[in-house]
């Protein structure tokens, strides 16, 4: 995520980017670059419009009479400008709508899953606690890239760039580990987004094998319709324009959304059973494996910063009524609806995405699963971009050594981690467990542990005890659930696989 607001050129566009959904873009005039800095590295830098903390309350406000009146004038400037077009940031209404559409994706499709994993009302009650925390950690990271503007003023705005900031600009003991820090995030942000791929092949090939087979009913196993996917999603991911992947973003939005609604028809089209009909508690060894499919959905830490730093009135974002909380309410009502009311509709039945429980013989239901698959193909395309502009720049200096072609260096570098997501999501075909793998190993250090890290160091050593005892809890929660959740998914995966029970 780091390489998208740091490494594109400012007369492109910004992209937001999350697990489950895929891609925001929020285009970006040719004048924007008045507005940008580089730094010594070439890399573009953008003026953040934080809440500056060290001012009072009363100052504040008087600031934001005058920030929203230099935007008043320069709205006014444009609109009668015939000229250049300059960067609009957006409005508190288009913040909001990025940040449903941010959280709400591929992920909502197993969350009836994970409530099979921990039983109807644990889960209706734990889902809402996993919300609570990682939205605080959220504004954990906000809070601290407010800190990191006032001490350094204009730097790249990113996850890894505030935490080497933080440490850089911190205590002494801290300076040394700024950079290992930033490589530390990067690193799992590939990790992620590319078990983020695997997780879509196989959520993609899934679906429609059961399409094909139902009509054709030829007998070929999963692993036949991730190869045959696999080569369009090669020459896809040969793109090296954004601009050019905008439009497969906006119609994979759209036809995730359509479908999330469609399979919310089919939930509630028949009476539902009692809710006694199915566990209220699941089972212990079940919980990490709800623990990892939850931090899953939730893991948007890395879409706070972008979504802020473009808004016309950035102080609305944070605070206890801000659009941050506002808007996480409203995804975890959403995925709680989507658990409770999916898992109480097919029961035990539940399979890894409710999309395969939706009827086989009506066209609707047909239709929707080859609507995803097209859409959520887009979506690996855009994952995909994001850990690329991390990993290729160091990989091509030795590149260069064996080929001047820099461009089919690029591609074969490209097509190779393409086949290694084949190869992962032909190891595991299993779209929960999958997921709850990923949730567990990568996305719990982004989401959980991380955070408190950085807040502690950002803060240090004017932290209180308080403050000093809830990032331990929320540190030892994260690491916790990151080893019961990854043992436990790759525990259930040996036993899918070996027949055992």
């Amino acid at each position: 995520m780091s390489a998208i607001t740091s490494a594109l050129p400012s007369s492109l566009f910004m992209i937001f980017l999350h697990p489950s959904t895929g891609p925001l873009v929020t285009f970006i005039g040719p004048g924007m670059e008045e507005n940008h800095k580089e730094d010594g590295n070439g890399e573009v830098m953008a003026d953040i419009p934080l809440e500056d903390l060290s001012l009072t309350k009363n100052e504040n406000d008087a600031k934001r009479r005058s920030t929203e009146s230099s935007v008043s004038s320069k709205d006014a400037e444009i609109a009668v400008t015939s000229g250049k077009q300059t960067y609009q940031p957006i409005s508190n209404f288009e913040t909001m709508a990025h940040l449903l559409k941010g959280n709400i994706g591929t992920g909502i499709f197993a969350m009836p899953s994970a409530f099979r994993n921990s039983g109807l009302w644990v889960g209706s009650v734990l889902l809402p606690v996993m919300a609570i925390i990682c939205t605080h950690c959220m504004q954990m990271l906000v809070k601290s890239a407010a800190i990191m503007k006032k001490r350094e003023g204009d730097f790249s705005i990113s996850y890894a760039d505030v935490a080497e900031t933080a440490c850089r600009t911190g205590p002494p003991q801290f300076a040394k580990y700024g950079r290992a820090f930033s490589i530390t995030i990067n690193v799992f942000i590939c990790i992620t987004q590319f078990g983020f791929c695997c997780v879509y092949l196989v959520f993609t090939s899934t679906n429609l094998q059961q399409v094909v087979e139902y009509y054709t009913e030829l007998g070929w196993d999963v692993r036949i319709y991730m190869c045959f996917l696999t080569i369009p999603l090669i020459f896809l991911n040969w793109i090296r324009n954004l601009k050019l992947l905008a439009p497969v973003s906006l119609i994979a939005n759209v036809l995730q959304m359509s479908s999330i609604v469609v399979v919310f028809y089919y939930i509630f089209r028949d009476p539902l059973p009692p809710v006694n009909s199915v566990p209220a508690f699941g089972s212990w060894g079940g919980l990490p494996l709800f623990f990892g499919t939850t931090v899953f959905t939730f893991e948007g830490i890395a879409l706070v910063l972008p979504l802020q730093k473009d808004m016309r009135r950035p102080w609305d974002f944070k605070g206890w009524t801000g659009i941050l909380n506002t808007g996480m309410v409203i995804v975890t009502c959403i995925y709680i609806a989507m658990g409770f009311y999916g898992y109480l509709a097919y029961g035990e039945d539940i399979l890894g995405s409710i999309t395969l429980n939706l009827p086989q013989d009506e066209v609707l239901a047909q239709v929707v699963k080859i609507l995803l698959v097209i859409a959520i193909c887009g979506n690996y395309a855009m994952q995909f971009y994001v850990p690329i502009p991390i990993i290729w720049p160091t990989l091509s200096k030795y590149a260069a050594r064996y080929t001047s072609n820099d461009l089919a260096a690029e591609r074969a570098f490209r097509t190779f981690m393409v086949l290694v997501t084949l190869l992962l999501a032909a190891a595991i075909p299993k779209i929960d467990l999958f997921i709850s793998l990923v949730g567990a190993f990568g996305s719990s250090f982004l989401a959980l542990i991380f955070p408190p890290l950085l807040e502690y160091v950002t803060q240090a050593p004017n932290v209180s005890k308080i403050t000093i005892t809830k990032e331990v809890l929320i540190l030892v929660f994260g690491v916790i659930g990151f080893g019961t959740g990854t043992y436990a998914a790759i525990l259930a995966i040996v036993q899918e696989f070996s027949g055992s029970d």
